[in-house]
C-alpha cells in the first residue's frame, strides 16, 4: 500500500494533477455555495450584468480553461508553472462544468430538473480524474509483464478491444459505465453485457424484434430508477441545492437566482 501511494500519488509528476482536481472541486463548491447565496439572497453576492445581460460563469470559465490547458501542455509535468496552469485549468473546468446543463440545452435550466445535470457531469468528472490520479490510464504500459511489453500487438489489442467494450456501453445507453471503463476495463465489459437501456440506439435496433428482452430491459430500468432515484435526488439536492418546484394553479414555483 506505501509503494502504492508513493508510486501513484506522491509522484511529482502527478503534482498537477492533484492540484488541477483540488482546484476543479474547490471551485465547483465555492460557485455552487455562492449562487446558492444568490437564489436566497443572503450575502453580498450578485448576478454579474453588465449592460443588461448576465454574465455566467461559464464566460470565465471557458477562458481560464483554454489559458490552462495550452499552458499545462507547453509546461510539461514537472516544475512551478506546471502546477501554476494546472491550478488555472481546474478552476476553469469547475466553472464550465457547473453550468454543462446550460450548455447542452442552450437555455438557463441552472435551478431546473435539467440543470441537475451539471452536478452528475461535476461528480463523474472528479471520479474519472480520481481514477487517472490513482494510476488507472488506458494508455498506461507500466502495469504490463516486459513480455507483453515486447509483443506491441498484444498491447495494442487490448486496448482496442477494451474500446470496443466502452462504445458497445456508450450504444446502449450506459455513458457512465462507458466512460469508467475507459480507465478500468472491467467496468466496461459488464455494460457491454448487460441489457442495454430503453430507448437508446442498441435497443432501438437490437430489441425491435424481440418483445422478450425489450420487456426485460424496460423492468429492468424501471427497478433501477426507482431504486436510485430518491438517493441519487437527495444527494444532487445536498450538493448543488434543490431544483426549482414545477408551475402550480398559483402560479409559478421558481425560485430567484
Amino acid at each position: 500500500m506505501g509503494d502504492w501511494f508513493q508510486r501513484n500519488i506522491t509522484d511529482p509528476g502527478k503534482l498537477p494533477t492533484l492540484l488541477a482536481l483540488a482546484s476543479f472541486v474547490l471551485t465547483f463548491l465555492v460557485t455552487r455555495t455562492v449562487t446558492r447565496l444568490i437564489r436566497a439572497g443572503r450575502g453580498p453576492f450578485r448576478n454579474i450584468a453588465p449592460g443588461g445581460v448576465h454574465i455566467h460563469h461559464v464566460v470565465p470559465g471557458v477562458i481560464l480553461t483554454v489559458v490552462g490547458g495550452f499552458g499545462a501542455v507547453g509546461s510539461g509535468r514537472h516544475g512551478v508553472t506546471a502546477c501554476v496552469c494546472a491550478v488555472v485549468f481546474g478552476v476553469g473546468a469547475g466553472l464550465v462544468l457547473d453550468e454543462f446543463a446550460l450548455i447542452l440545452h442552450l437555455d438557463d435550466v441552472y435551478w431546473s430538473e435539467q440543470g441537475r445535470r451539471s452536478v452528475e457531469v461535476v461528480i463523474l468528472a472528479a471520479a474519472l480524474a480520481l481514477l487517472v490520479l490513482s494510476g488507472f490510464s488506458p494508455l498506461d504500459v507500466s502495469s504490463l509483464t516486459p513480455d507483453e511489453r515486447e509483443n506491441r500487438g498484444s498491447a495494442i489489442l487490448t486496448i482496442l478491444v477494451n474500446f470496443g467494450f466502452v462504445l458497445i456501453a456508450l450504444c446502449k445507453g450506459k455513458l457512465r459505465m462507458a466512460l469508467i471503463g475507459t480507465l478500468v476495463p472491467f467496468v466496461a465489459l459488464i455494460g457491454a453485457l448487460r441489457l442495454a437501456r430503453p430507448g437508446s440506439p442498441y435497443a432501438r435496433r437490437c430489441y425491435r424484434r424481440r418483445p422478450r428482452a425489450r420487456a426485460r430491459a424496460e423492468l429492468r430500468a424501471h427497478r433501477r430508477d426507482l431504486r436510485w432515484a430518491g438517493p441519487r435526488r437527495r444527494v444532487q439536492d445536498w450538493i448543488g441545492g434543490p431544483a426549482d418546484t414545477p408551475a402550480g394553479p398559483d402560479g409559478p414555483g421558481r425560485l430567484p437566482r
